[in-house]
């Protein structure tokens, strides 16, 4: 039996991303492990060429519109490890990732469920080290860009520490109360599952941890999606449904994104201007809803 079970969804195809985080993955990991790779709405080409030049992963199709619980929740069952590595296919290993957060648990207390790499961008930023406890007014000072995740180090910077919750680009978890909780909870559609997963673990009396001297390159992220008018919203309703839907969260991302659309409205009418635009309009649309983050994204997608 494999030590890890490295879970890992794709989107779109193989060719962006995986073949690099895969090849980080073998050249720096000694521990046991196998991988089961989410294929979301792969062709059947990249799924054949994928599955001969790789027969030692398990491929696992998802052809239906997914968000990342869901997907992640197709393979999770089928896990064999002792621990879930749950890993982002745009993610780089260059160093022994997988084994440092291995012995971390070495030294850890019973109840420790979860230890986290420290994340960073390409240019070597931190992404997040760690993630404190998420309530309705620090989303608030989130939306206005006022939370900066890379500024959160421990105090001793190489410590192994408690944290409170976690990121879902990489994080290894014990297997067993992974299973206990549920897995992921698919309410949630693009965010934030994560968040809810490290908060779900302390209220169940486990507790999270991470280790800043373990560090993995996070690759994407630096540019907005085509599909942003139909993930933001999805996005909102999401921390919406997190944070208990208090009504002044609502109001107070009703009047922000109104404001967007009246900034988008003057500026130059170039293609990102009039997506931004959009999205503002979306998310202004379903802030007072009650459809589901899923339903919403399939409505502006």
């Amino acid at each position: 039996m494999p030590e890890v079970s490295v879970i890992i969804v794709c989107m779109g195809g193989p060719q962006k991303y995986l073949e690099t985080c895969l090849a980080g993955l073998k050249a720096h990991t000694s521990a046991s492990y196998e991988v089961l790779t989410v294929a979301y709405r792969w062709s059947a080409e990249d799924k054949d060429a994928f599955a001969k030049a790789h027969p030692e992963v398990m491929l696992i199709p998802s052809d239906e519109v997914r968000g990342f619980s869901e997907n992640n929740n197709l393979a999770l069952p089928l896990a064999r490890g002792r621990y879930c590595l749950v890993l982002n296919d745009d993610t780089r290993m260059d160093s022994p990732v997988v084994d440092a957060l291995l012995a971390d648990f070495e030294k850890l207390p019973p109840e420790a469920a979860v230890v986290s790499p420290c994340i960073r961008f390409a240019d070597g930023r931190i992404q997040t080290c760690g993630r404190t406890k998420w309530t309705a007014w620090r989303y608030a000072k989130h939306y206005l860009h006022l939370v900066n995740e890379g500024k959160e180090p421990p105090r001793d910077e190489w410590a192994l520490f408690q944290t409170y919750t976690l990121n879902g680009a990489c994080f290894l978890i014990k297997t067993e109360v992974f299973r206990k909780l549920g897995w992921f909870d698919e309410r949630f559609f693009f965010t934030p599952e994560d968040i809810a997963l490290g908060h779900k673990l302390n209220e169940s009396g486990y507790s999270v941890w991470a280790d800043a001297g373990v560090s993995i390159t996070h690759l994407a992220g630096a540019s907005v999606s085509a599909m942003e008018a139909a993930i933001k919203p999805a996005r909102v309703r999401g921390s919406l449904l997190f944070y208990g839907e208090p009504i002044g969260l609502k109001i107070f991302i009703w009047c922000f994104e109104a404001l967007r659309v009246c900034k988008y409205a003057f500026l130059p009418r170039t293609p990102r201007n009039v997506l931004m635009k959009k999205t503002a309009r979306n998310v202004m649309q379903t802030v007072f809803s009650k459809a589901s983050p899923k339903e919403i994204f399939l409505k502006f997608s």
